[in-house]
């Protein structure tokens, strides 16, 4: 780790002759205070690590919010090539197409004084169901599970009313991987995932109420639809469930199927297979499904969060409430870089082609940032950012330092509304276990990855 050594204004990297198992060095974006940060962290090792896939291409990328995580760092990209390339469930990490929503409403902060703001955040948390394991209303019979997996959100549109088609256009692939196939999904994932449509989970998923603080871009805020004052919501979930299983089916499928295909591999939560074998194809099937049904989750989270603009608002208040986008920032996707196919592992970073909306969730005490994706990025990271600030303490070191009920009071003091399921899940995510959002951003906007177009500051949040 030691041979780490900077070799552009906000890059470092670790050279391929490292170590003779590196096909590709390990390249990380980051200031020299986040550099140190991951050098401290195993983020670096196991960066190392999957710079030793078959078939990786380029270098082993880590964004500036990188940390330790399950094979893959948090915050790593890998692209492979077909057909001898591999894909790696590591890679896109168990919760599968974990991703950000973001609405924007046509009405002000000064519009939502403190009691209204208090009463939408509750409205909101009676809407949307939080919490690990929680069941959701969406409930789905018979084949509704399979044309989910099949179709994403759409399907939601056209036989439950949920949402509109213009959600959907604002949606990265328009919410449908191809090639979903929900034959490969167990029994179990679809058990675990069956009634847990439209929730948000536990951990650091949220729904937060913001307003739009500073216009940095203006023409691109205008091309989003964001203005100052404005007050967005920013929806934090993924697969639930259903990806953690269809994650652990196979991770298991694969680590079997290791010796068979001549895999070698420092660190067996790398487990992976070649694109074209069995195992790679069943799997792509699978979490293309997984990632569908993530859409959908989403897309039935942001009609909860309408119903209760409308409960507390009025209905032409939710009926003007739009999407600006939602992006994915768990899944593996197969894209054109530089005239070549190649599968693109993004496990906590976000697609971010020239142009797209790209949205940094900070902390409930802190900000987010709306980006814009620059043609740097193709080159640079394919077509990626990081997907938040990135945690700097593990969730048991942040309970160690801060009481849940403490941080409630400060967060209500400074004008911040929540409502959480447990004081403990809130300590878990306090402000301090993150890195400085401001830091990661400037990183990547001077990596030329992708541009600020607007700050976003929270006025309120409801947590598992």
């Amino acid at each position: 780790m030691s041979q780490l050594h900077q070799v552009g204004e906000v890059v470092w990297e670790i050279g391929a002759d490292a170590r003779p198992d590196m096909r590709v060095p390990a390249r990380v974006f980051a200031d020299a205070e986040i550099a140190e940060a991951v050098r401290r962290d195993g983020a670096l090792e196991q960066l190392c690590n999957v710079a030793t896939l078959p078939g990786i291409v380029d270098a082993a990328l880590a964004m500036p919010d990188a940390h330790q995580g399950y094979g893959f760092p948090v915050g790593g990209v890998a692209a492979t090539e077909p057909p001898h390339g591999v894909v790696s469930p590591g890679g896109v990490g168990y919760d599968i197409n974990c991703g950000v929503r973001l609405l924007a409403a046509p009405f002000t902060h000064g519009e939502l004084d403190d009691r209204r703001r208090g009463a939408l955040v509750e409205a909101i948390a009676r809407r949307v169901p939080t919490g690990a394991g929680k069941g959701g209303r969406l409930a789905l019979r018979g084949g509704e599970l399979d044309a989910v997996l099949e179709q994403g959100p759409r399907w939601l549109v056209e036989h439950r009313g949920v949402g509109t088609a213009d959600d959907v256009r604002a949606t990265e692939s328009e919410g449908r991987l191809e090639g979903a196939d929900p034959g490969h999904v167990s029994a179990r994932a679809r058990e675990r995932g069956a009634p847990q449509l439209g929730t948000v989970g536990s951990g650091n998923h949220f729904i937060e109420l913001q307003r739009v603080e500073d216009v940095i871009d203006r023409e691109t805020a205008e091309r989003f639809g964001l203005r100052k004052g404005q007050v967005t919501v920013l929806i934090h979930s993924g697969s639930r469930g259903l990806g953690h299983q269809v994650c652990t089916d196979y991770v298991r499928t694969m680590d079997r199927a290791l010796g068979r295909h001549g895999i070698v591999l420092p660190d067996r939560q790398l487990s992976c297979a070649p694109l074209d074998s069995d195992e790679g194809r069943a799997y792509l099937a699978a979490m293309a499904a997984a990632a569908n049904f993530a859409w959908a989750n989403r897309h039935a989270i942001a009609h909860g969060v309408r119903r209760a603009i409308a409960d507390v608002v009025g209905a032409d208040a939710a009926n003007g409430t739009r999407q600006v986008y939602d992006v994915a920032h768990n899944v593996a996707k197969l894209e054109e870089h530089g005239g070549r196919l190649l599968c693109v592992h993004r496990k906590g970073a976000t697609r971010a082609f020239p142009g797209q909306a790209v949205f940094i969730p900070g902390s409930m005490g802190t900000a987010s940032y709306v980006l814009a994706g620059r043609e740097g990025s193709m080159e640079r990271s394919f077509g990626t950012v990081c997907h938040g600030a990135g945690r700097r303490l593990s969730r048991t070191a942040a309970k160690k330092q801060v009481e849940g009920s403490a941080l409630r009071r400060e967060l209500e003091a400074a004008g911040i509304a929540v409502r959480a399921a447990s004081s403990r899940g809130l300590a878990e995510e306090a402000p301090l276990a993150y890195k400085d959002v401001d830091a990661v951003v400037r990183v990547v906007e001077d990596a030329g990855l992708a541009g600020r177009v607007a700050r976003l500051r929270p006025i309120g949040v409801v947590k598992g």
